[in-house]
């Protein structure tokens, strides 16, 4: 299956909704800057998302090895691939997987170095969702092992792999303010642009909340569901105050660095790489990075 006919549809109707939002957002009474598009954000998250869709061929060359397909070679199970019901199963766990592996990059600092990209604007829009991290192979390794369940019950990869594209393309709408909430029994299963604005809250209630791909159960079960009960404050804890797409894209990883530099002992630098994004092995590096665990 050649998924990226796939990702060349979606670019041209995934710019179309972009401008018919921002043609809405301009009509719009409320449309200032706090509440939809600023020009240099906009940019910004343009260029990142095409440095990152241009560097993806560089970064698998520093990652050959696969958690996924190294699974799925020695797992005893194998699904049957032409089977509808081995696609449904692939398809929910790999969104239950997506779920956990989500959580993680929220909750341990290398993986946050990588998805505090996603989370550094402002704004909150559908070019937000191009902000994707580019040359972070080793967050990207490590983010791969959260797939290993699927493939361990026997889904085969090209399924896992048709899944994330789904659950990818399925996100990108969710980044948006011009849409409220949908009929309850959706905005119950599935996930909506109302559970991910809050998702991109920087502040509390919404900090860290709403982890889930294309389903919000997951959120709901393992209690880190929250409804929009408030205007969302976008961003990370403490911004970057930055147009540059390169200081957005590596913040997080120079001041991670700069504190595995600073750490004293093999375990506050394990604390630095391993533990929550708060959790900071230099104090004067902490005050310099946003100091949350959460795109």
């Amino acid at each position: 299956m050649d998924f990226s006919r796939i990702l060349l549809f979606a670019v041209p109707v995934n710019l179309l909704a972009m401008t018919v939002e921002w043609a809405a957002w301009r009509r719009s009474a409320d449309g200032d800057r706090k509440r939809g598009f600023y020009a240099p954000d906009t940019a910004n998250s343009l260029v990142i998302g095409l440095i990152s869709k241009a560097t993806v061929p560089l970064e698998n060359l520093f990652v050959p090895f696969s958690f996924l397909l190294v699974t799925a070679a020695l797992t005893p199970f194998h699904l049957p691939v032409d089977r509808w019901w081995t696609w449904v199963i692939g398809m929910l766990a790999t969104d239950f997987c997506y779920y956990w592996g989500h959580r993680a990059e929220h909750r341990i600092r290398i993986l946050w170095t990588a998805h505090s990209v996603h989370h550094s604007s402002e704004q909150f829009n559908m070019s937000t969702a191009l902000r994707m991290p580019a040359l972070m192979p080793f967050a990207t390794f490590l983010y791969n092992a959260a797939y290993i369940p699927a493939a361990l019950i026997g889904v085969p990869p090209l399924i896992i792999m048709f899944a994330l594209v789904v659950t990818s393309m399925f996100q990108w709408p969710l980044h948006t303010q011009r849409v409220g909430f949908l009929p309850d029994p959706l905005e119950y299963v599935f996930n909506s642009p109302s559970h991910h604005r809050v998702h991109h809250g920087a502040d509390n209630p919404y900090l860290d909340k709403n982890y889930g791909g294309i389903l919000i159960i997951w959120d709901r079960l393992f209690g880190t569901y929250a409804h929009e009960s408030a205007p969302v404050t976008y961003g990370l804890t403490k911004n970057i105050n930055t147009f540059n797409p390169i200081k957005t894209n590596f913040h997080e990883l120079l001041a991670m660095l700069t504190d595995i530099g600073e750490a004293r002992g093999t375990r506050p630098v394990l604390r630095a790489v391993f533990g929550p994004p708060t959790t900071s092995a230099g104090l004067s590096a902490a005050a310099r990075i946003e100091g949350r665990g959460g795109p």
